[in-house]
């Protein structure tokens, strides 16, 4: 059974294409259109439908759209149309108003429609509830058979946080928390106050680490109230889905506006909101085991991008195994639908999923968009040993190989690698690169051999792979990797595998055999855009920054070896020389 996946009612627009209940293809809209998130979240456009990652997909699959047997859609409208209460504190014409959901009511009637335009074919639909789907994407493909499975971000169709219970190959509803007590809407309009977007928690998370939680604990006592087993919130404190943030200035001071100095106080707020939902998961995460004791957790929703929620139900659970895919925000509700259709078979060992789902780009693909340039190019014979070389003299190299990640993490095939021994590496990545905070920290992708000597991994997880812990540096090890050891002496471990990324394997053991340091200093391959899909966002965005060389496949791009001083090709040139969704 063929089952295109679609993810497209808020945002993280995606597609997923599942054949006989295998993942073959993955890929969010914004690597392709190149705007984040793809499209924001508004009432009237949950029917504009990530296009070209529905062409990515059947195009990696060779599946013509006649040969799709159903197309699942990450929401259910009757659902929301049936639970959902209109909130009298929102904007007129805006989310959870009646003018916003009259509007979002009819932007979902026109979702068969965009389906038979995209496909160019009538295909069946099954509208699979938003937490369901999410809760599908992991238990699917990384839990046994028999697992829990928590959920928690803005909102699906009514509810916040989800709990179920995975039994027999099959989810069932255990409980859950209605809006607007939510944990992600919580964290959206945190981080407005603090003066970043909605979209910006990972910003928070930085920031939380400079923080003290006990500053502003009282505070947040007032507006969030949290159980041993469950939470509330008080909308008329946080007023979600509105810009009066009035009683939250009377608790927390005034808010910060873009642009304006960053203080001690808000990084006390920050910390005290990450503090809350540390309480909040754990106390959630007890609660579902008292209600299925199993061995096994699944996580996923937004609110399971946070490392360090992560790591302290992990450590400090009462589950054995925590199980997270590499994309439990909105774009994993994609394959999570599309499995929730058509399930594996019971009974059959899970195969393992692996995260480069993303487009892939032949030597040819890449030799053309070189060609199409005047940058100086070679091929070294020991290409890792003259890269290794590259960072321990401090330069940052673009590392550009095989298929794309899929999830918001830089995996090691669309990543900038530089040396974590460098103590300035962090102000020049953020600075003069990545032009973002200068409290913003970096991930270490380190050898999963050296892995547990250098950090306090705790209880095994293969999430470790996808960077979704804030894991603890032994002592003694900080100070000789500053430029990846946070303030609160915390790392986002990414563990390298030799069977799962060989050719990252194979240049970190290179520069390990040169520094003892069995690491490198990993970042997403981009500045203030989305990660670097194909070969032409990658020149672009090297002849844009400040990174010193690029490596596309056995490709080598050193800054001193160019001819003029700025590509002699226009977008549009690039883009034709290697079309993003050809792949040989």
């Amino acid at each position: 059974m063929i089952v295109l996946g679609l993810n497209s009612v808020f945002h993280e627009s995606a597609a997923a294409l599942v054949v006989d209940g295998r993942v073959v293809a993955a890929a969010e809209e914004e690597r392709f259109t190149r705007r984040k998130h793809a499209k924001p979240a508004a009432v009237d456009n949950a029917h504009v439908l990530p296009g070209e990652a529905i062409r990515f997909c059947l195009a990696e699959a060779g599946v013509r759209a006649a040969d799709i047997d159903r197309v699942s859609y990450s929401y259910d409208p009757d659902l929301r149309r049936e639970k959902f209460l209109i909130d009298t504190m929102s904007t007129p014409g805006d989310w959870g108003s009646r003018e916003g959901e009259d509007a979002f009511n009819e932007s979902l009637r026109k979702v068969p429609g965009a389906v038979r335009e995209a496909l160019g074919e009538d295909v069946p639909i099954t509208y699979v509830q938003h937490h369901l789907a999410h809760a599908a994407s992991v238990y699917y493909t990384d839990c046994p058979e028999d697992a829990a499975v928590l959920v928690a971000d803005g909102i699906g169709e009514s509810a916040a946080t989800v709990l179920l219970s995975g039994s027999g190959g099959q989810l069932k509803l255990l409980d859950q928390i209605e809006y607007p007590h939510s944990i992600g809407f919580l964290w959206e309009k945190l981080s407005k106050f603090l003066g970043f977007s909605e979209y910006d928690a990972c910003k928070v998370m930085g920031l939380a680490g400079y923080g003290d939680a006990s500053v502003y604990a009282r505070a947040f006592s007032e507006f969030v109230h949290v159980g041993t087993r469950r939470y509330a919130m008080d909308l008329d404190v946080l007023r979600f889905r509105l810009p009066d943030t009035g009683p939250l200035e009377r608790l927390l001071g005034s808010p910060r506006h873009a642009g304006e100095p960053i203080e001690q106080r808000h990084a006390d707020i920050a910390a005290a909101l990450q503090d809350t939902t540390n309480k909040i998961m754990l106390g959630l995460v007890r609660h579902i085991h008292d209600l299925h004791p199993v061995r096994d957790l699944g996580l996923a929703g937004g609110v399971a991008l946070n490392c360090t929620t992560n790591y302290l139900i992990k450590e400090q659970g009462p589950f054995e195994n925590i199980h997270i895919p590499s994309a439990p925000h909105d774009a994993g509700t994609a394959i999570g639908g599309a499995l929730e259709v058509a399930p594996p078979r019971r009974g059959k060992p899970k195969a393992r999923r692996s995260v480069y789902s993303g487009p892939g780009f032949s030597d040819e693909q890449i030799s053309r968009a070189l060609d199409t340039t005047s940058w100086l190019t070679e091929t070294p014979g020991d290409l890792y040993g003259v890269v290794a070389d590259l960072l321990c003299s401090g330069a940052v190299v673009g590392w550009f190989q095989g298929r794309m990640e899929w999830g918001p993490r830089a995996l090691g095939n669309r990543s900038l690698l530089a040396d974590p021994r460098d103590p300035a590496m962090r102000e020049i990545l953020n600075h003069k690169i990545k032009h973002r905070e200068h409290f913003r920290p970096f991930a270490p992708s380190v050898l999963a051999e050296y892995a547990d000597e250098w950090f306090d991994l705790g209880r095994p997880s293969q999430a470790h792979e996808a960077m979704l812990f804030a894991t603890p540096i032994r002592p003694g090890f900080a100070e000789r990797i500053p430029a990846v050891s946070h303030a609160d002496g915390t790392a986002r471990v990414q563990i390298v595998r030799a069977d799962v990324n060989a050719r990252l394997h194979r240049l970190i053991t290179r520069f390990y055999e040169r520094t003892g340091v069995p690491m490198v200093l990993n970042t997403s391959f981009n500045d203030s855009e989305p990660i670097v899909c194909t070969p032409a966002d990658a020149l672009r965005t090297f002849a844009a920054t400040r990174i010193d060389a690029l490596v596309m496949g056995d490709r080598l791009v050193r800054r001193v070896g160019r001819v003029a001083e700025a590509l002699p090709v226009t977008t549009a040139e690039l883009n034709r020389a290697v079309p993003a969704l050809a792949r040989t």
